[in-house]
């Protein structure tokens, strides 16, 4: 399953996308899907009842202001519990400094020329060590990672922490800055123990979370819909950050990496950065959905004259990724957006051929894809959901949630109000 051609998935034409496959289909049926409930989780729910802290028998909570980080290779994500249920106890400090903290966060979406908090991900009437409140979803460029510290002693952050719980490559590299600039402490925890804590409660929290794409096969028919992932063991996280980690998820607490790549959203940007010009990932992102991939990428066409049948591969299958640059000719007709296309496509057909053969490994039939990668990048949702219903002939499903990239600030969180009730 290692290409697809994808050009227009997110059109209204009838084109479809092929990938080549060197493996069988998974020889088990898969579980069925149905539509999401609407009810909100009780946080004693058995599957995520041991993953989720509550302050009870008389234990300590951790101070207040209560945030996680997750400091990525490219990308901060940053995730801020607002109580709404103030305790009157409550020091007079504490509640100026959250009352600061709010204020500024609701003052607006965009902090800066980069930071951006993600109001459509925002989740009210959380529960959270038996406090509840609005969870906050911030992120911002890791290389703006001073800018951010400023900021933090400019709000008087340090005033009320001395911990914060932190996650991540970063949490190592920037643990130095924040003892020097804020007189902060970084409690670091394991980034993919993180990811799995904060997937298991947020998607126990918010009855629409997880979603697939019905009509996969028919791009310019396929429709979100809600998906029931009330009883989803086992499955396979496939996380997309800078790089990618493939996880098999057994059960709440049983969870092992089975495979990786270096090849994700920070190959994408980086290529298209020195093909293309573009230097974020949303305006590589819009560029590649401009583009035609077919100009740069060759063809099972183009080498047969037509279809390969006997290996069920159409006429319009990628054979190869960027093939079409090794002529002169070529190279001069194609567009920055035909490239930035290419390279989109030639990323996530690489995912999505690991995950694939993961999948049959482990024989497991759900495959949940996250991370940031995932982010306004539709195009590479519907490639996904599509080359595993295709190749796996129906047996295997593309799962995804809404809240992307941030689990592992929130499974930080979490780690947060065990940190207080020691």
């Amino acid at each position: 399953m290692n290409n697809i051609d994808s050009n227009n998935l997110s059109s209204s034409d009838d084109s479809k996308s092929k990938i080549i496959d060197n493996n069988g289909p998974l020889n088990h049926s898969s579980s069925s899907s149905s539509s999401s409930t609407t009810t909100f989780i009780n946080q004693t729910n058995s599957q995520t009842d041991s993953l989720i802290p509550h302050s009870c028998n008389g234990r300590s909570e951790p101070p207040m202001p209560w945030f996680g980080m997750d400091i990525g290779g490219t990308l901060v994500k940053l995730v801020y519990f607002e109580p709404t249920d103030l305790p009157p106890d409550m020091k007079t400090g504490e509640t100026e400094i959250l009352g600061q903290i709010r204020r500024y966060l609701r003052s607006s979406s965009s902090y800066g020329k980069t930071g951006i908090r993600d109001i459509h991900l925002q989740m009210d009437n959380c529960c959270i060590n038996n406090r509840i409140g609005t969870l906050h979803f911030i992120r911002f460029p890791t290389s703006e990672m001073s800018t951010f510290l400023k900021m933090a002693a400019s709000k008087g952050l340090a005033s009320t922490s001395s911990t914060i719980c932190a996650t991540g490559g970063g949490a190592f590299k920037f643990e130095q800055d924040f003892q020097h600039e804020c007189r902060l402490q970084l409690h670091k925890f394991d980034e993919l123990d993180s990811l799995i804590h904060g997937l298991h409660y947020i998607e126990a929290s918010n009855p629409h979370e997880c979603y697939y794409f019905e009509n996969a096969r028919t791009p310019s028919m396929a429709m979100k819909r809600p998906y029931d992932f009330s009883r989803p063991y086992p499955f396979l996280v496939v996380n997309i950050g800078s790089g990618v980690s493939i996880l098999a998820v057994y059960s709440p607490d049983s969870y092992r990496r089975v495979s990786g790549s270096s090849l994700g959203g920070g190959t994408f940007l980086g290529l298209c950065s020195l093909l293309t010009g573009c230097d974020t990932f949303e305006g590589a992102i819009k560029l590649a959905a401009q583009g035609d991939s077919t100009k740069v990428d060759k063809s099972v066409r183009d080498i047969y004259g037509g279809d390969y049948s006997k290996f069920r591969l159409s006429a319009d299958t990628v054979a190869s990724s960027f093939g079409q640059m090794c002529s002169k000719s070529k190279r001069d007709q194609v567009t920055k957006a035909d490239l930035a296309r290419a390279t989109l496509v030639t990323i996530t057909n690489n995912i999505g051929s690991i995950a694939k053969m993961c999948a049959i490994s482990e024989h497991i039939d759900r495959v949940l894809f996250v991370g940031n990668f995932l982010r306004v990048n539709e195009i590479s949702l519907k490639l996904l959901a599509y080359a595993m219903d295709y190749w796996s002939e129906g047996q295997m499903k593309a799962l995804f949630l809404e809240h992307e990239g941030y689990f592992g600030a929130v499974g930080c969180l979490l780690e947060l109000m065990k940190t207080g009730n020691q």
